[in-house]
């Protein structure tokens, strides 16, 4: 018993040896296409990207026990110019130069539409001291009471509050709109429709080996370090570290076992050597 307790025990050390000095393979993208840092850019396909950011956490751990893993992530953008819609319904209101107008549209096959000024009625009656701050509606109308030396006098609503404006826009035509120049692109009795060149932000996540496409190209991203991003099209060799892991794992995770199974045989061998003799 004692020799085949030894034996086990000799089993379980050896391979508790090799779990512990055996390091696990790291993946090292060799000779990248691009090795960049924060703030730098890459081509690929005819299109700039820059590095917006890397940044390092850490996840797990806390309070729930175990150790944190630090996790490295990072994006890369892209500005790009690109031609921008908007659509205003018919009788719908938009605001412009910091006043609101109504989309009024008629006819069948409009060719353009009229902007009308929606008048703020409740601030005009407000700056009148001759005017109650409300209208009066009647049953043939809407008026405003207006006092003026001590006599008050009903007046039409459509008398006392000023035309609005109106502006008349037709396919092909520009206006200033929130801070850039649109063009009219196309009107129908439902809507109208406004087009302009803006800038749009194309952004890309990039965790630690993950496959990301740029333009029309596929790379494996890595971090050698917290401020570095390796970018290679070799995926090839990227997968043949990732089995050589995969299998440094699987012999490690044999070993563990043979040392789970030695120290189990070598306790159940001791406790048998004082099970009681029949004879």
């Amino acid at each position: 018993m004692a020799v085949y307790a030894a034996l086990f025990l000799l089993i379980a050390g050896v391979a508790g040896v090799l779990t512990a000095t055996a390091e696990s393979p790291e993946i090292a993208l060799e000779n990248p296409d691009f090795e960049v840092s924060e703030g730098d850019t890459i081509d690929v396909d005819g299109q700039t990207y820059t590095v917006a950011a890397i940044s390092e956490t850490e996840e797990g751990g806390g309070d729930h026990g175990g150790s944190a893993t630090t996790v490295i992530s990072g994006t890369l953008e892209r500005e790009y110019q690109t031609q921008m819609s908007e659509t205003w319904a018919n009788e719908s209101t938009v605001t412009i130069d910091d006043t609101e107008w109504r989309v009024e549209i008629t006819g069948e096959d409009p060719s353009g539409f009229t902007l009308v000024e929606v008048l703020d009625r409740q601030a005009i009656l407000e700056s009148d001291d001759n005017a109650d701050n409300e209208t009066d509606t009647r049953e043939d109308g809407e008026y405003v009471a207006v006092t003026e030396d001590g006599e008050t006098t009903l007046v039409p609503a459509d008398e006392y509050f000023p035309e609005p404006d109106e502006r008349s826009l037709s396919t092909g035509d520009e206006i200033e709109y929130d801070g850039q120049t649109v063009t009219v692109d196309e009107v129908t009795p439902d809507q109208a429709v406004v087009v302009w060149e803006g800038t749009q932000t194309e952004t890309i996540d990039v965790g630690q080996e993950s496959m990301i496409t740029i333009g029309e190209t596929e790379f494996i991203a890595n971090y050698p370090d917290a401020s570095t991003l390796s970018l290679s099209t070799d995926i090839a060799a990227y997968e043949a570290q990732v089995e050589q892991r995969d299998q440094h794992q699987r012999y490690n995770n044999g070993l563990t076992r043979v040392i789970v199974l030695s120290i189990l045989s070598t306790l159940l061998l001791a406790a048998t050597a004082f099970v009681p003799s029949r004879y």
